[in-house]
């Protein structure tokens, strides 16, 4: 009976090893998703501060902050191997040009609305990125509406002449949040 129970239990953890094993870079792959999401919050939280401190004053107020602060905040945030940023299919400030491996991710998401989830992966030499929709809120309608003020709409033509991101409604794909970073044994 003792010796049953020493092959059972052997053979309980050959298997629980073979699907840690197995399951590794699934695993990996979750870890840089969570440490993904972790990185990214600060720069979405900074900026929805931001933004929200600039409508207190005023719509023309929250597009300095964007056009000024959403630099800053994505600079500040980007260091020690990681960067953040922010991007769209139509964009307002050409300096949001997304890196090429968020493109197929910005566009999965543009060809299917329906898909809303995070999204992470494996780069390449040891860095991994994240990538989360921006979905359209009430809140974003002043600046990226299909209805904006004059004063706003004259505000936007002076700083952003060839802005393509305005027409949305509440719940639109506005575009994607992105961070790239070392991957999990690398992260600072």
């Amino acid at each position: 009976m003792i010796f049953a129970m020493r092959i059972l239990t052997t053979l309980v953890a050959t298997l629980a090893l073979l699907g840690a094993l197995l399951g590794t870079a699934a695993f990996a792959q979750q870890l840089d998703g969570d440490h993904g999401a972790a990185l990214l919050m600060p720069f979405k939280q900074n900026l929805q501060q931001a933004l929200r401190e600039g409508l207190s004053k005023g719509p023309v107020y929250a597009l300095s902050a964007c056009q000024v602060e959403a630099p800053k905040i994505a600079e500040g945030l980007s260091q020690e191997g990681i960067l953040v940023g922010r991007t769209s299919d139509r964009l307002r400030n050409p300096a949001n040009r997304s890196p090429e491996w968020v493109r197929p991710i910005l566009e999965a998401y543009l060809a299917d609305p329906s898909l809303r989830s995070p999204r992470s992966l494996p780069l390449t030499e040891g860095r991994a990125g994240y990538v989360e929709p921006i979905l359209t809120q009430s809140l974003c309608l002043t600046c990226h509406g299909k209805s904006i003020d004059s004063d706003v709409t004259a505000e936007l033509e002076r700083l952003y002449p060839e802005d393509e991101a305005v027409g949305f409604d509440v719940g639109d794909i506005r575009g994607v949040f992105w961070v790239e970073f070392p991957t999990s044994g690398e992260i600072p």
